[in-house]
């Protein structure tokens, strides 16, 4: 089967909620959630829900049950809080709700951003995505430019496509 039989009968538009995690943005600033809220636009999805939450693995937690709990979200899209700071603890709060991780999308996100940008910066990066009770979630690091590669090279092209392999066995 050839990659666009594979990915035939994926849903056109995603119904996405993106979060930012800072304990600094505010919806003036928040460049990086602005940035994912544009490109997901451009691709034909909805943003469904956007907020900015402070970097409390609890609250970021209860943000994701309670998008995937209203049915009303595909995809939850998080940026900020994935580097090795003290503070930066998006990574830990959502791996401990994936059901399924998608080592894929950290490994080759690193890559890119060795390659093409940040060279051996990228092993600072704990990018991250699965599945969480059917619902695809993909956390990446804050700034613009790590969201504009995710967004293009990753989450962009993948989406309608994940989408459709959790939703095929419904």
């Amino acid at each position: 089967m050839s990659v666009q039989e594979h990915k035939s009968g994926a849903p056109t538009s995603i119904r996405c909620m993106v979060l930012t995690i800072s304990d600094t943005r505010t919806e003036q600033n928040d460049h990086g959630g602005a940035l994912i809220k544009e490109k997901l636009k451009e691709a034909g999805h909805q943003i469904s829900a956007y907020s900015i939450i402070k970097d409390e693995p609890l609250l970021i937690q209860e943000k994701i049950k309670k998008a995937v709990s209203s049915r009303e979200i595909d995809a939850i899209l998080l940026t900020g809080g994935t580097g090795i700071a003290k503070r930066d603890m998006t990574y830990e709060a959502v791996q401990a709700l994936l059901h399924k991780e998608m080592p894929g999308f950290g490994e080759i996100f690193r890559y890119l951003s060795y390659a093409e940008d940040i060279g051996s910066a990228a092993i600072l990066s704990r990018a991250i995505a699965g599945v969480y009770e059917n619902t695809a979630v993909f956390s990446m690091p804050g700034s613009r430019g790590a969201v504009k590669l995710a967004m293009d090279k990753l989450i962009i092209p993948e989406l309608n496509h994940v989408i459709r392999e959790i939703q095929k066995d419904l």
